[in-house]
């Protein structure tokens, strides 16, 4: 066992050292940079501009995170022959078709920029990315974001949200870009359909933003400021909301894995909302958090990676198409591929889990409780964001009545020791929310947005879920079914639960893990 793990240790250090590799050799400027970061403004600017040049701040950031090694992890290359509709075109990388809107014009200093996108016919989505980009954050119409949610209660939406104007972003079009190039659009609307398809989004930020991009010419391109390493670029909507904020996550970590990022990136918010309590995980998950308006003047991106929507995941995606997929392990698809099967949200929940720093080998994982826990996600009031009144809605009526069945139900009927975990999660931290995941062998909770914590759920742990009349909708099991996870559900007539029959219910489950 022990000789197995530690080929597959030395396989996964091997693929990191691969990936780097293929980063460093397919993005052009990248590595001209990373060994001369302490070179002035002056030094880098071409001859003709350095009278005239503006110094440059140079953010330098000593310490990149590394991306833990993974049980569930898989190659994320890109490779031609995903095909259509499969599980990895839809959670891997199926975004196999590059579409280059500008090249690199050759090395140095007056070469320019360059700035291309991946796209998946499968999500009609893609990813893109750019060297030599730059960020005006005063051509960009939003709030400041970040603040406390005290500080702003009762702001609306619509200033939360960028609106972008032409030249918010540009591009360096290099030394020897021609006259009638400068100031012109990287890419034509028409165009944009191509790879960046409205769909069924009413307002796609991403569009928006990659519409904005201009190509500068290469005398013009100053920056107040320069971030050296490779930075994603995320706008969220339903921000405050678990559910939409994982598959904002998903999306994100998505975009690090398929541009081949070396160590996790830095994060940039383009969107002007409040200060969440899921930016616990947003930091942990990433190298450094910022928003774009707390920038001043100027910002130039040596590796810009502008991440999709959530709202173009397999996860939101998966309640309005059908996905057939079945979760796997990473061993078994590596020795038996199948393209109906995917391990690939597994990776992702262990990813979360890495990045907390709780154990992600599952045959070392430690419980905090040596019997089985029993986690009860509750709903709870709590202010969520500007526009909300602290008010959740109920999804069961009964939800205390339901807790104290159980309570009082669990000593006296069982054969091992089990124990009740109260999930009281708008009032833990995130790292607090995610231990109580990790320790559960049964998560039982009405249909809610806590629920989505599943995702991060280890392997055998299994899902029972409480749907009243009015939230008939598949999350729940199409992350249990995508992960591999046992799933049960109690339908009801309307938002009440016999407590005796989910006792009944909860019992039965406990039996087959020997109580």
């Amino acid at each position: 066992m022990k000789l197995s793990m530690l080929k597959i240790v030395v396989a996964l250090l091997a693929l990191n050292f691969i990936s780097c590799f293929v980063y460093l050799s397919s993005h052009p400027d990248f590595h001209l940079f990373r060994h001369d970061r302490r070179l002035t403004a002056d030094k880098q600017s071409p001859p003709e501009t350095r009278r005239n040049s503006t110094p440059e701040v140079h953010i330098q950031h000593h310490v990149l995170k590394p991306w833990p090694i993974l049980p569930s992890y898989l190659p994320w290359s890109q490779n031609p022959n995903v095909s259509l509709g499969t599980c990895e075109a839809y959670f891997g990388n199926g975004f196999t078709r590059r579409i280059d809107l500008l090249k690199s014009r050759g090395k140095g200093s007056g070469s320019g920029g360059w700035f291309r996108c991946h796209y998946s016919d499968t999500l009609r989505s893609s990813i893109c990315e750019g060297g030599r980009v730059r960020m005006w954050p005063e051509k960009i119409s939003m709030s400041r974001g970040g603040e406390k949610l005290r500080e702003v209660i009762g702001r609306g939406e619509e200033v939360e949200l960028p609106d972008f104007e032409p030249g918010a972003f540009d591009v360096d079009g290099g030394g020897e870009v021609r006259v009638w190039e400068r100031g012109k659009k990287l890419v034509v609307d028409d165009r944009l359909d191509e790879f960046v398809p409205q769909g069924q989004i009413m307002r796609h930020t991403m569009r928006e933003l990659i519409g904005s991009i201009r190509v500068a010419g290469g005398k013009e391109f100053e920056c107040h400021q320069w971030v050296e390493e490779p930075a994603i670029l995320v706008t969220r909507f339903e921000y405050a909301n678990l559910f939409h904020t994982i598959t904002d996550w998903y999306s994100s970590y998505v975009a690090s894995r398929v541009t081949g990022l070396p160590y996790r990136p830095h994060l940039v918010f383009v969107d002007g909302h409040c200060e969440t309590q899921l930016e616990e995980t947003w930091r942990a998950l990433f190298s450094s958090l910022r928003y774009a308006k707390n920038f001043s003047g100027p910002v130039c991106f040596r590796h810009a990676i502008i991440v999709p929507l959530g709202y173009e995941t397999p996860l939101f995606k998966g309640l309005t198409e059908s996905i057939e997929c079945e979760g796997a392990s990473a061993q078994d698809l590596w020795q038996n591929p199948n393209e109906r099967k995917t391990a690939r949200l597994s990776e992702f929940g262990e990813m979360i889990r890495a990045a907390f720093g709780f154990p992600v080998d599952r045959h070392h994982l430690k419980r905090s409780f040596s019997g089985h826990n029993v986690l009860f996600v509750r709903r709870e009031d709590y202010l969520a964001h500007p526009r909300h009144g602290g008010k959740v809605e109920s999804r069961l009526s009964n939800e205390q009545e339901v807790f104290d069945a159980i309570k009082a139900w669990l000593p006296d009927d069982l054969h091992c020791p089990v124990n009740l975990v109260n999930g009281l999660f708008a009032h833990m931290s995130m790292k607090e929310q995610l231990r109580a995941i990790q320790d559960a062998s049964v998560i039982i909770g009405a249909h809610g947005a806590g629920l989505t914590h599943i995702v991060s759920a280890v392997p055998k742990t299994v899902i029972l879920e409480i749907i009243s009349s009015e939230y008939r909708r598949p999350h729940f099991q199409l992350i249990a079914q995508w992960k591999g996870l046992e799933y049960h559900s109690i339908d009801l007539a309307g938002s009440y639960a016999d407590p005796p029959e989910v006792v009944h219910r909860l019992h039965s489950i406990l039996k087959t893990l020997g109580c």
